[in-house]
């Protein structure tokens, strides 16, 4: 097996504006680089890569153009690169959420960064083995959904008069694939885990976040790139409604996984080679039914976060795009290494689904790298979409029908067991 990894500063010049907190805000201080982090894995039969981004999303046509690029330059083919953001919430604004407009020129100095370190990447290659493990972590996520005694559910609530429990579980597993070379040193590292990275989010700083606490610890174990995939995190948070919300900051929390990783590729055993493919679906999701109270923002449970005039302000814009459009397409990608299976879900996915994934895909291993090859925003289930909370808030945030979550899961499944 062959397999080069890279990673290029792709920080954001101060100036620029930032999303993660629905309105803007232009920071002032870099508290951390942000990364792209690329891998590239290959052997006789498939070629696949993985492209990592320290922000928020990833839209489907810079992915389109990222791969289109790519594929032009180096003859890679672009059906086989899953592009995904760690959803760091620090980030540069590279799309357009509540009061942040997208900053086009930033854009393009990333795109053309990531075209550039792919290539590298390629020139990186060389001979590699792989091995696959993982633990559990029950400390650093935390399901951020209470359930109240009326039915409803508050997103980030709190165990006061009124509450009865959290609403569902979290994914505890921490999946790590790592290359290392002949004479045994770390090539690099991919670590899943399902987990928001909002640190940071609300102020005036950039920053990698969790993730980029995560790569820059990994690096000091003598792995020298690490690329982060969270998985189905949209409604996993570091802070714990069980303590007030209180949970780790960002050093700990990366540090921690970094500990976790550590330990997992120290139980490995390791191949020359696997097999390698890639596949892809693209899936026409439906959109919600709108009734006039999901466009005020008074049905039962919803709950507008920051600046609850934001949703009004992008309300006409949205309602134009839902009546022309009709449908969301939506990729579901499938990348395997062996008996091992990553789906690329363009979301922010709740760990439901995350983890039907894994249990129906048995007995391949699957996991699930969420905010991949486009947003369409958050999908929660059918019981959360009833019960309401900040994710099923009509608005930039969610306008997908309830069963979108589930039908992407099939589509998943399917090329797993297929591929």
């Amino acid at each position: 097996m062959l397999a080069g990894f890279s990673e290029i500063d792709i920080t954001p010049p101060l100036g620029t504006a930032k999303i993660g907190w629905i309105k803007k805000l232009v920071p002032d201080k870099i508290v951390d680089p942000l990364y792209a982090r690329i891998a590239v894995l290959e052997n006789g039969t498939g070629r696949i890569a993985f492209v990592a981004l320290d922000t928020l999303s990833i839209r489907w046509t810079q992915v389109a153009d990222i791969r289109r690029r790519i594929e032009a330059k180096y003859g890679f083919p672009g059906a086989a690169i899953m592009v995904s953001a760690t959803h760091n919430h620090a980030g540069p604004a590279v799309a357009m959420i509540g009061d942040v407009p997208r900053d086009d020129a930033y854009v393009e100095t990333l795109v053309a960064k990531v075209v550039d370190a792919f290539g590298a990447t390629l020139a990186a290659r060389q001979e590699t083995q792989i091995g696959f493990g993982g633990v559990f972590d029950f400390d650093v996520a935390h399901n951020r959904r209470v359930v109240m005694r009326d039915g409803t559910a508050r997103t980030h609530g709190k165990f006061t008069e009124g509450a009865l429990c959290l609403e569902g579980p979290i994914d505890p597993e921490v999946a790590v694939i790592a290359l290392r070379r002949k004479d045994s040193a770390w090539l690099g590292c991919i670590v899943n885990y399902s987990c928001h990275p909002t640190h940071l989010g609300g102020g005036q700083e950039f920053s990698g976040g969790y993730p980029g606490v995560l790569a820059a610890e990994m690096k000091k174990r003598g792995c020298p790139v690490t690329l982060f995939l969270n998985g189905a995190c949209g409604n996993t948070h570091t802070s714990d409604p069980r303590r007030g919300g209180a949970g780790m900051d960002m050093a700990e929390a990366g540090a921690r996984l970094a500990q976790d990783a550590e330990k997992a590729m120290a139980a490995m055993t390791f191949t020359d080679s696997v097999a390698v493919a890639a596949s892809s679906r693209t899936v026409q999701l439906p959109y919600r039914r709108i009734t006039d109270a999901e466009v005020r923002g008074t049905v039962r449970g919803a709950q507008r976060f920051v600046d609850p005039a934001a949703y009004d302000r992008g309300m006409p814009a949205l309602l134009e795009r839902i009546r022309t459009r009709k449908v969301q397409p939506a990729e579901v990608q499938v990348l395997r290494l062996g008996d091992w299976a990553i789906a690329g879900i363009p979301a922010e996915y709740f760990v439901e689904f995350g983890l039907r994934i894994k249990e129906e895909s048995h007995p391949r291993h699957a996991l699930v790298a969420a905010t991949t090859n486009g947003m369409v925003g958050y999908l929660p289930t059918v019981a959360a979409f009833r019960r309401g909370g900040y994710e099923t808030t009509f608005g930039f945030g969610y306008r997908q029908a309830p069963e979108a979550g589930d039908m992407l899961a099939d589509a998943a499944i399917d090329q797993i067991k297929g591929v």
